[in-house]
């Protein structure tokens, strides 16, 4: 009974792994990475808002399995998915569907590193990378927030370093889903107004979330995020 509970147990370790894998295989067969793109987008816009006004729910199901796959997988396309979340949805529903999205297949991603191949990961890293886990480890909620607040690294390399570190699933997911609220809704926003746009045979701002009245903002959320781990090394040269 023992050994049939280990083995089971030795299974679910590659779930994350194996769902990540049918992601793939689904994304490639249906040429997934062809209808991220603006020119997509314009083509088809104005069928999709006609097909959610018609099934809603339907194309609600269909939107959020698509984000979630594509971030699992980190194929590019996640600001063009946040964008027509906002041209669909709306500005509010539509920076909900798309936080909840992209934190399922961040942590998707995650939990796949974390269970399946962070070890290995870990053995080629060698022994600088303890070093740093250590000090990610103590600080990891305020680091990841800061990382997911300024978008200064990919986002898929956010899902696999933590994971890597070892840093807890909890902590992984409230700094993910609190940390990309504000550039989502930026995007969000973006896409709520581009329908004239597209409608124009134009291309939106993608660097919008780079302009001084945007980024100066999120810098300054990133900066009081930094304020616990400033306040522990202040307090610990006190003590010595």
């Amino acid at each position: 009974m023992a050994k049939h509970s280990s083995r089971i147990k030795q299974l679910l370790r590659f779930l994350p792994l194996l769902v990540i894998i049918i992601a793939l295989a689904l994304a490639v067969y249906f040429r997934l990475y062809e209808y991220l793109s603006f020119t997509s987008l314009q083509q088809h816009h104005q069928q999709l808002l006609t097909w959610t006004q018609q099934h809603y729910f339907l194309i609600l199901l269909i939107y959020m399995v698509i984000y979630i796959i594509a971030v699992a997988i980190s194929i590019p396309g996640a600001t063009i998915l946040t964008i027509a979340g906002g041209l669909l949805f709306g500005i509010i529903p539509g920076t909900i569907y798309v936080v909840i999205s992209a934190t399922i297949g961040a942590t998707l991603l995650f939990l796949a590193t974390k269970t399946s191949l962070g070890n290995l990961l870990k053995a080629k890293a060698g022994p600088k990378l303890h070093k740093l886990e250590k000090g990610f480890q103590h600080n990891a909620f305020s680091y990841l927030l800061v990382l997911r607040l300024i978008p200064l690294f990919p986002f898929w390399l956010i899902n696999i370093v933590p994971a890597v570190l070892n840093v807890r699933l909890r902590t992984f997911v409230t700094a993910t889903f609190l940390g990309i609220i504000p550039g989502s809704f930026v995007y969000v926003l973006l896409g709520n107004g581009v329908s004239s746009v597209l409608d124009a045979g134009q291309t939106p701002n993608l660097g919008i979330i780079f302009q001084p009245a945007i980024l100066a903002p999120l810098i300054g959320l990133a900066a009081l995020a930094l304020v616990p781990i400033i306040y522990k090394k202040i307090k610990a040269k006190n003590k010595v």
